[in-house]
């Protein structure tokens, strides 16, 4: 026998997975035969399906099912972790209703990305103008390639002075972004997705586009450093999924993504950021939006682009009043941004930078800076900044309503990922990644000066009860024990 003993690293990766799958499978139960009462798979399946009982199952966590709650019905069976709550009926045989969202991937277009084989005519149709632009190529007919004219848009919206949540990667999720409507948020959209992750049909990256019922106006965010990959993204985007606009992050400061020439990187590639703009352009029946900083160093170069973006077809632009080289260790220069909203007239630009009460949003509405705001550290931190800015008030939020903000997050997250272990691990994940932004919040009865900088780091404190002390703790345990209150 030739055949290599696997690694010692590879046997205890190897060894983490089944214990991973042995514990979110019920300790070695079919997922899917404790759910439905049936599997596909049926004598093949290598989990169990005979002997499934509760004594199989972890301790339920107290609360109701989040499913039977709204619902009726809960398609988690045995899996369910609020099992207690659901009365006789322990296993079901519905499908999931996953409620008030959408844009889910339908399993026909997710097998033909795969493939390769989802069409892509208006896709095609640029790249072929775009070599001829290059070549001097004629059309199939031998006559010259003029202008490609965009499709008639379907849908226009409104960006007079609207408050924009920033899509923020991991913390951004769709039970947040519920959250920040509730306080007032006009627009959202979301997490950063990847376009060539889209076009391979992955599940994870299409589930970065999923919206709910109450968010009336949505976008999604794309990042890439192709103009064919963008465009096809754009279009497949713009068919099978219901959104009100497509944005191009062009501001994204990770490494592995500037290394690869997106986000940020394309500030300094005009050529380029051009060809992925027109691109868009000519695909979408939607508006186009682009998201950029003041330039990839100190050397600024937004005030140059903004009025291109606008002679392209863009139809709105959101400028971060700081560069890629500095990240967050200056303010937000909001000079430089009215500057820059002045050159981009008649297009909409809003700014994002520091935003964390209503007042500095009364000063730039006072000196006509911008057209609207996005919001994106600030709403992590207050989330209810939302509210303040549209009723022009400081909210002095007690500890018990900050703790049922999170209690309501909890409801929204299971919905979301599942009432199953998996589910459960989602919910308190995400949560603990916002708390590491909402303990910075100080207490507007504590402060001395009104209002909180959002570049001020106060010493430790003592809240006003046991809860909002807790809350201001910079101690992941604590954080942890939020979570399991």
């Amino acid at each position: 026998d030739n055949s290599e003993e696997p690694s010692k690293s590879k046997r205890k990766r190897s060894g983490k997975r089944a214990r991973r799958l042995v514990e979110l499978n019920l300790r070695g139960t079919c997922n899917t035969f404790a759910k439905t009462g049936q599997c596909p798979y049926g004598d093949k399946c290598k989990f169990r399906h005979v002997g499934i009982s509760e004594a199989d199952r972890p301790a339920d966590l107290p609360g109701t099912c989040p499913f039977i709650e709204r619902d009726g019905t809960c398609s988690f069976g045995l899996t369910c972790r609020f099992l207690g709550s659901h009365g006789e009926k322990k296993v079901f045989d519905e499908a999931r209703n996953n409620g008030a969202q959408t844009n889910f991937l339908k399993p026909q277009v997710g097998k033909q990305l795969r493939r390769r084989q989802y069409p892509f005519p208006l896709s095609t149709r640029f790249r072929k103008w775009m070599a001829a632009q290059e070549n001097g190529d004629d059309d199939d007919e031998g006559k010259p390639l003029g202008p490609i004219t965009p499709p008639e848009k379907r849908k226009t919206v409104d960006w007079a002075d609207k408050l924009y949540l920033a899509p923020l990667t991991t913390v951004g999720n769709l039970p947040f972004r519920r959250i920040c409507k509730g306080f007032g948020v006009d627009i959202t959209c979301g997490e950063m997705a990847m376009a060539k992750n889209i076009l391979q049909g992955q599940s994870s990256e299409w589930a970065l586009v999923r919206r709910h019922e109450c968010e009336d106006v949505f976008g999604a965010q794309v990042c890439g450093n192709n103009a064919d990959i963008m465009a096809r993204c754009a279009e497949v985007l713009s068919k099978e999924t219901d959104i009100d606009f497509i944005d191009i992050n062009l501001g994204c400061p990770i490494d592995l993504v500037f290394n690869s020439g997106a986000g940020s990187s394309l500030l300094g590639r005009r050529k380029r950021l051009n060809e992925i703009v027109k691109g868009m352009v000519s695909v979408l029946d939607i508006p186009l939006t682009t998201k950029i900083r003041t330039g990839v160093s100190e050397k600024r170069v937004a005030h140059a682009l903004v009025p291109q973006f606008r002679d392209l077809g863009v139809d709105m632009c959101t400028l971060h009043g700081r560069s890629r080289q500095q990240r967050y260790q200056k303010l937000a220069d909001w000079a430089y941004i009215k500057e820059c909203a002045k050159a981009a007239a008649p297009m909409p630009l809003y700014g994002n930078g520091d935003v964390l009460s209503f007042e500095e949003v009364v000063k730039a509405r006072e000196e006509n800076a911008t057209s609207g705001f996005m919001v994106a550290r600030g709403a992590l931190i207050k989330p209810w900044v939302f509210t303040e800015i549209k009723e022009t008030r400081h909210w002095d939020i007690s500890s018990t309503e900050r703790f049922d903000m999170l209690k309501e997050f909890t409801k929204f997250g299971l919905e979301h990922w599942g009432s199953d272990t998996r589910g459960v691990e989602n919910t308190r994940r995400y949560m603990l990644e916002w708390l590491s932004f909402l303990y910075r919040y100080i207490p507007v009865g504590l402060l001395e000066t009104l209002p909180q900088r959002i570049n001020q780091r106060p010493p430790p404190f003592l809240g006003r009860d046991d809860l909002e002390t807790k809350m201001a703790s910079p101690a992941s345990a604590d954080w942890v024990e939020i979570t399991e209150m």
